[in-house]
């Protein structure tokens, strides 16, 4: 199984100006197919995250989607800032 927490973080911290503020968690989805994780920063680096129009949290999103298909999950990706 993938550690989707570690994988999410070694995509996102070369992004950011402060890679150690940087924090993932995964919460409970609906079902147990369903995996949800956040990722929280400071709001500079949740901006640069999410990208013009999205584009950028999508492209984290469809890596990701990519990786849980080997384990028959759902994946949701939420960014929050602090």
């Amino acid at each position: 199984m993938i550690n989707y927490e570690k994988t999410l973080l070694e995509i996102v911290q070369p992004m950011v100006e402060d890679p150690e503020s940087v924090k993932v968690q995964t919460m409970e989805g609906l079902n147990e197919n369903e995996i949800v994780l956040y990722v929280y920063a400071k709001s500079e680096d949740i901006a640069r995250l999410i990208g013009r129009q999205g584009n950028m949290a999508s492209s984290i999103r469809q890596m990701l989607s990519v990786c849980s298909r080997l384990d028959s999950k759902r994946i949701s990706v939420k960014f929050e800032s602090y």
